[in-house]
């Protein structure tokens, strides 16, 4: 008998734990709940306490291990402490998602109006432009250097070799989307080289680091404002080539593609799910 594992075996997270931030909603939350549905234990952080607290107790009474921490990822003592604290309750780290991000606005176009005149590049606000980054690259900075500190550590504490970290990215790292406006797109193409870096440097350790760069998802990011503008939501669809924005159920899978032994094979891959919008320039949504 071959003791190649079977296919679905590959994708087997049961007993490991995974610590997931920026997961109260949105892509965060389905990062969480892909990992609890596939039998990881789960730790919800968020900004959010309140919606961090939440989650994990809907997710607890659903039968799933799920705790929660609050978290500011632009602070790095909370991020360590955060890890930390998963640690002392799950024995060790296998998989960490570097999701939390947000749009500091100005930077969208709707159909009714292309874009806002305070996000005009000439114009944008300093102190926008430093939370951007904060939260979307430093962020991403100070969670892969924590979960590198605790997976480095497993082996000596009696727990599994290595582990897998997975970055949120977007597909404004890969082409010019001028609807999410400036400090996006540049921290967005930082987070990329940074995950390239970041797997070269920890692949000795048994660590994987891989980015997912989402394209249109219906999330509450910048304020939820395709949620709250149907007209916003239905001008998207037109410009996705498949013909629709994504749900957030959809990124599951490939969650659990990075995180688990099925992407065993994958480190420095920044892998699109966008419908397709990276295969040409996006155009004015009013056009």
């Amino acid at each position: 008998m071959s003791d190649t594992p079977g296919t679905l075996d590959q994708f087997d997270i049961k007993g490991r734990s995974a610590l997931v931030t920026g997961a109260a909603s949105g892509i965060g939350l389905a990062y969480a709940e892909a990992m609890a549905e596939a039998g990881a234990k789960v730790t919800i952080t968020d900004i959010d306490a309140e919606g961090a607290a939440r989650e994990a107790d809907r997710l607890s009474h659903e039968g799933y291990e799920v705790r929660w921490d609050t978290v500011d990822v632009s602070d790095l003592e909370q991020v360590a402490r955060a890890f930390d604290h998963h640690v002392k309750a799950y024995g060790g780290c296998d998989i960490a998602f570097a999701n939390a991000g947000l749009d500091v606005g100005d930077g969208f176009w709707s159909p009714e109006d292309k874009r806002h005149p305070d996000g005009q590049i000439d114009v944008y606000s300093k102190d926008k432009w430093d939370k951007s980054i904060a939260i979307n690259l430093t962020g991403v900075f100070h969670t892969v250097r924590e979960a590198a500190r605790v997976m480095k550590a497993n082996e000596a504490n009696g727990y599994r070799r290595g582990g897998s970290i997975v970055i949120t990215s977007s597909n404004a790292a890969e082409v010019n989307e001028a609807i999410v406006g400036v400090p996006y797109m540049a921290a967005k193409a930082g987070v990329k080289h940074f995950m390239r870096h970041s797997a070269y440097e920890l692949a000795a350790f048994g660590i994987r680091v891989n980015a997912i760069a989402p394209g249109p998802f219906v999330t509450n990011i910048g304020d939820g404002w395709v949620k709250k503008n149907p007209k916003a939501k239905e001008a998207w669809d037109k410009l996705v080539p498949v013909g629709r924005m994504a749900e957030t159920y959809q990124i599951k899978p490939l969650a659990l593609l990075l995180a688990s032994d099925a992407g065993s094979y994958m480190t420095g891959a920044h892998v699109m799910i966008d419908g397709g919008m990276q295969l040409g320039p996006i155009k004015p949504l009013n056009d």
